[in-house]
């Protein structure tokens, strides 16, 4: 018996976020760009969430996420998202200048603002 969810339409955000994803398995090596080429081409003609998956099948996650449809009206809603996930990079920003122009006087330290948000995009991004 198939899964009637993968027959439900998609739109361009649902496209827009597999060519994101795609792009993601390319960089780590996964596709080759020839492969990207053909893949994205077939995400932007798909049109329902089964021909966009089995594009995916032979990858692991990151896989393209779909809202989650509440069962009483048949209307799809997010997953609820944490207020205080946005403020993590910046408060880590301002919290190395701080401690760049008051204590260590390194630049070094500066790396630390891009190594946290690579570290908490790469985590954020697997646990959805």
């Amino acid at each position: 018996m198939s899964d009637p969810s993968r027959d439900i339409r998609i739109g361009d955000a649902e496209r827009s976020q597999a060519l994101q994803v795609l792009g993601e398995h390319m960089s780590a090596g996964r596709i080759d760009v020839n492969e990207y080429g053909e893949r994205s081409a077939k995400i932007t003609t798909a049109k329902t969430r089964g021909e966009l998956l089995a594009l995916f099948y032979d990858l692991p996650d990151p896989r393209p996420q779909f809202v989650v449809p509440t069962p009483m009206f048949d209307q799809p809603t997010r997953l609820p998202a944490r207020r205080w996930e946005g403020a993590v990079v910046p408060v880590v920003g301002v919290a190395v200048l701080i401690a760049f122009f008051v204590l260590v006087k390194n630049p070094l330290i500066l790396l630390l603002i891009p190594a946290v948000a690579l570290l908490w995009g790469q985590w954020n991004g697997r646990r959805r």
